[in-house]
C-alpha cells in the first residue's frame, strides 16, 4: 500500500466511522515495523474537519496500541538483535536500567524518531509493557496533538493557497 492508496483508504475510513476510523487508522499505521504508513497526515487534516481533542486522542490510543506489535517482536525475537547488535544493545539496556526509559519512550513517541527501534529493545529488556503503552501514549499525544492542532488552525489556509476544495 501506497501514501495514496493509504491516505485515501484512512480519509473514507474516518468518513464512514469518524473518530473509531481514526483510531483503526493509526493502530494500522503505527502496527507497521520498520516500514511506516503515513498516519501522521490523517490526524493533520482531519484535525482541521473534526474535534482537535478527540482526534489527538483517539489517534494516540490507536497509535500506543499500535507499536505494541513491536514491543511483541522484542519480546519474541529480541535474542536475534542481543545477539546481532550486542555493543547497540549494552547501551540500550544501560540507559533503561538507569530509569530512563520512560523518558526514552515518550521522546522517540513524540518525534519523527525511529520508534519501532525503541519498542523492540523495550520488547527486548522485558520492560514492563503498562509502562511501556503509557509511556507510547503520552508522547503520541503529544504529537497527535501538535499535529491536530496544527490542521485545526491551518487547513483552510492550505486549501485556499492551492485552491483545493475539501
Amino acid at each position: 500500500m501506497d501514501f495514496n492508496q493509504f491516505t485515501q483508504w484512512g480519509y473514507e475510513l474516518i468518513g464512514a466511522l469518524g473518530y473509531l476510523g481514526l483510531f483503526l487508522a493509526s493502530l494500522i499505521s503505527t502496527s507497521t515495523v520498520i516500514f511506516p504508513l503515513p498516519g501522521y497526515i490523517l490526524i493533520f487534516i482531519f484535525g482541521g474537519i473534526l474535534n482537535p481533542w478527540f482526534v489527538a486522542l483517539f489517534s494516540a490510543f490507536g497509535a500506543a496500541l499500535g507499536e505494541g506489535v513491536s514491543y511483541g517482536l522484542g519480546r519474541g525475537g529480541g535474542y536475534i538483535f542481543k545477539k546481532k547488535q550486542e555493543k547497540y544493545f549494552l547501551r540500550a539496556k544501560e540507559w533503561f536500567n538507569k530509569n530512563r526509559g520512560f523518558a526514552v519512550i515518550v521522546i522517540f513517541a513524540a518525534t519523527p524518531l525511529p520508534f519501532d527501534v525503541v519498542g523492540i529493545i523495550s520488547g527486548t529488556l522485558n520492560y514492563n509493557l503498562k509502562k511501556f503503552l503509557l509511556a507510547t501514549f503520552l508522547g503520541k499525544l503529544i504529537a497527535a496533538l501538535a499535529l491536530s492542532f496544527g490542521g485545526f488552525y491551518s487547513i483552510k489556509w492550505i486549501l485556499n493557497v492551492f485552491n483545493l476544495n475539501f
